[in-house]
């Protein structure tokens, strides 16, 4: 299959930032990485190899973007404010510079955010705050609050709240969304939500898919065996879902 190694200095980051794109043609795909994963790990865990068939046939066209989960939700050193801060710098990046990246490779306006574990929070996240932009969003061994206790995982923010918090947690922001646009928006997009049933975060997942169903927002919610949250059970997802 085709692929395609990409760096470049990111104004918004103020840092090199690099990408992996897959294929030639079909959907576009942002695959959003693991807890604080690096964009070659879906490659070397076998995930874009269980994708070969939809990228290989022009269905899919797969770009696996970097983290920086290790400056914002995960960087202990910096106050709580700071890191939310970063991940909005990050969501900047993906819309003002990845996005047109896609653009450029792909003439396909079918454009989609995809992800597992941390990775599937990136990628709900991102589509429920700008749902223009999207048709599809998958959220696979997601959490969808990441300020939520569920030992032996903690809150990412420290008992810190305010705005940029809250409009950065979907199962925050979703319950309380009263916007007809920007539901209609959503209305519009393929949702897909995947956990296993003992998932730590099962739950998250549950409340994200019914409070999505009560504002009439159609989504396919599935579980799976054991906790599913491994590369070996996300290589028989992916064909499935993105």
């Amino acid at each position: 299959m085709k692929r395609e190694y990409h760096k470049w200095f990111s104004n918004h980051l103020g840092r090199d930032m690099e990408l992996l794109v897959f294929g030639h043609q079909g959907r576009a795909v942002l695959l959003f990485p693991t807890r604080m994963a690096r964009f070659y790990d879906y490659e070397n865990w076998g995930i874009v190899n269980a994708l070969s068939p939809q990228i290989e046939q022009g269905e899919i066209q797969l770009f696996c973007l970097d983290s920086i989960d290790q400056e914002s939700f995960y960087n202990d050193s910096v106050f709580p404010s700071v890191r939310i801060a970063r991940h909005l710098q990050y969501e900047r990046y993906i819309i003002n510079e990845v996005l047109p990246l896609v653009n450029l490779k792909n003439s396909n306006d079918y454009i989609e955010t995809a992800g597992f574990s941390m990775g599937a929070f990136h990628a709900i996240n991102l589509a429920m705050r700008h749902p223009q932009f999207f048709k599809k969003t998958v959220g696979i061994s997601g959490r969808y609050d990441l300020t939520q206790c569920q030992p032996p995982f903690h809150d990412l923010l420290n008992g810190f709240r305010d705005d940029l918090v809250y409009y950065n947690m979907p199962e925050q922001y979703l319950t309380n969304l009263n916007d007809a646009n920007v539901i209609n928006q959503i209305k519009n997009m393929e949702i897909i939500i995947a956990v296993g049933e003992t998932d730590p975060f099962l739950e998250s997942n549950k409340y994200i898919s019914k409070v999505l169903s009560e504002k009439g927002i159609a989504n396919n919610f599935y579980t799976w065996d054991s906790d599913a949250h491994r590369p070996h059970y996300w290589r028989k997802m992916a064909p499935l879902y993105i």
